[in-house]
């Protein structure tokens, strides 16, 4: 069965990030076409990225970086719940993002963002860091505004505008998760591409 992560974006006090992991997984969950699970990058407590040698030279050395790699390596496909600090995505999830990348290469992605302007800035940022992962980053993207989908910025009540952009998001990633899953298995070669 594939295997999809919602992976949370923030580790602050406070933060609004696994309440919309849930609420994502509360969708995902009545779907028949994969297995979702919740990520929580605050559960790995990686300190700011402390390896010798990127990872795209060798595997991390430290513990917390075997156990987050292992951890998403598990994975065909992500979404990711992106908060937006200061035009871009959070330090907690650029930190964790630059602990991988054997274990994201030719998997595919989708966004629930969140923010004053939905996000939106913070997701378009997350996509160029993600291509140079190789990663497939799907269109449909389920945007929240701080003003509209949550009572004083602060209480999660999504509209209903969100809640039914969560579907179209899953059913591309699900679509693109499929297709990576063959590019792996080594189903295309450059000449059959080519063609």
């Amino acid at each position: 069965m594939t295997k999809i992560a919602i992976v949370t974006g923030s580790i602050r006090p406070g933060r609004q990030s696994l309440t919309v992991a849930r609420w994502v997984k509360s969708f995902a969950d009545q779907r028949t076409d994969a297995e979702f699970e919740i990520v929580d990058i605050a559960d790995f407590q990686l300190p700011v990225w402390d390896e010798a040698v990127p990872p795209s030279m060798a595997p991390g050395t430290q513990p917390h970086s075997k156990a987050w790699s292992s951890r998403m390596d598990e994975f065909d496909g992500y979404v990711f719940v992106v908060s937006e600090y200061n035009h871009s995505i959070t330090g907690a999830l650029k930190n964790a993002i630059d602990y991988l990348k054997p274990e994201l290469q030719n998997k595919a992605a989708g966004f629930v963002s969140y923010g004053s302007a939905s996000g939106a800035r913070a997701v378009e940022h997350l996509r160029g860091i993600l291509s140079e992962l190789q990663v497939a980053h799907v269109r449909n993207t389920v945007l929240l505004s701080l003003f509209a989908d949550f009572e004083n910025f602060s209480v999660f009540a999504p509209t209903e505008p969100a809640v039914a952009s969560v579907d179209p998001m899953l059913d591309q990633l699900l679509t693109w998760t499929r297709a990576m899953e063959a590019v792996r298995a080594g189903q295309f070669t450059l000449a059959e591409v080519a063609a």
